[in-house]
């Protein structure tokens, strides 16, 4: 089946010139791009698949709301919502999408908004007062801001620089758009990751002229719902995995190594949780014979399905630098960039 997608490469080669010719214009301002006087950080992939866009903005977060008004704007994917939105407690996630919800609900003293067009979003702020610094959401695409800071993230185990474009493989522009990266994050690393290695790989992406760094997953030591239960006690709970994201394999991979009994439904990522699926988690979860069992899920799919199910519990994640120094360098170079500005 892997072989066939070559069969595409027609499609592919289409998918390129238009990527291409409209990087183009953006490029030689034949198409306007708008810039912002603060400072614009964007967050994103070459890839379509997850690469752990969220833990990064919540990293970004974490580094930056107690120094600065920081704001999150994200198009709000697949919320039932259109125009500019500035989250408030009366709002849900069918207002406003789950990530930019979670991002509300975790950190109280941000301002998260949804638009589809990012740069009247980001002059709502302005006009609103409500930041120093925007994050951008899933933003690596989106030519019509010019970002001042542009961070790209690419998976350990799927690296763009061996991928191909759609159909034939998953990138959504060419390798060429890693040019407007100012940093390279690899992310979803293996814990231990040799020195030498990441020094192998960094050389990969040498032409891009930007600061590389290697991320890994860091899972919490305890789940989260009614109250909190640690994880190395799991393995005393026979548990109903619900996940909705892009790939959950680090996930699965975690909760076996820590002997966790589990059933796993698995569903796409931004999935809508209609009455037919939460009948279905139901009666799957009734079917579990012993008392001490419960429902574990993502941080990101609690956001919607919080109030449809009883026993629900997350998973929480963040996203952490293999290396202390590596750290230190990262932050160092967003808060410098953000210096500029004042």
């Amino acid at each position: 089946m892997k072989y066939l997608r070559f069969l595409l490469f027609p499609f592919s080669f289409i998918y390129y010139l238009i990527t291409s010719i409209r990087n183009f214009l953006y490029d030689n301002q034949i198409l306007k791009s708008y810039s912002f006087s603060i400072p614009i950080i964007t967050v994103g992939n070459l890839s379509v698949g997850g690469t752990g866009k969220t833990p990064q903005i919540e990293y970004l977060i974490a580094l930056l709301k107690d120094s600065y008004k920081t704001a999150v704007l994200s198009r709000g994917y697949k919320r039932k919502s259109s125009g500019f939105l500035l989250i408030n407690k009366d709002n849900t996630y069918v207002d406003s999408g789950d990530e930019p919800m979670q991002y509300f609900k975790k950190f109280s003293n941000i301002s998260v908004a949804v638009d589809e067009k990012r740069a009247r979003g980001i002059q709502n702020l302005l006009s609103l007062k409500e930041s120093d610094v925007v994050l951008l959401d899933d933003a690596f695409q989106h030519r019509k801001v010019k970002g001042s800071y542009a961070i790209l993230l690419t998976k350990y185990n799927d690296l763009f620089i061996k991928d191909f474009i759609l159909p034939v493989g998953n990138l959504r522009e060419s390798r060429r758009g890693a040019q407007r990266a100012n940093a390279i994050v690899i992310t979803k690393c293996p814990e231990n990751l040799p020195l030498k290695k990441q020094e192998a790989i960094s050389k990969l992406f040498n032409t891009y002229n930007a600061a590389v760094f290697f991320s890994k997953i860091s899972y919490a030591s305890s789940i989260r719902g009614i109250n909190e239960i640690a994880v190395n006690e799991l393995s005393n709970y026979k548990v109903l995995l619900i996940t909705g994201i892009a790939n959950p394999t680090s996930l699965l991979s975690f909760l076996k190594s820590n002997n966790v009994d589990f059933d796993h439904l698995e569903y796409p990522d931004h999935h809508n949780f209609i009455e037919k699926d939460i009948l279905k988690i139901k009666k799957r979860y009734q079917e579990i014979a012993t008392k001490n069992k419960l429902i574990l899920t993502t941080e990101k799919d609690f956001v919607r399905l919080e109030l449809k199910l009883n026993n629900l519990y997350y998973l929480p994640i963040k996203t952490a630098f293999l290396e202390e120094k590596q750290q230190i360098n990262f932050d160092d170079l967003i808060l410098s960039h953000i210096k500029k500005y004042k």
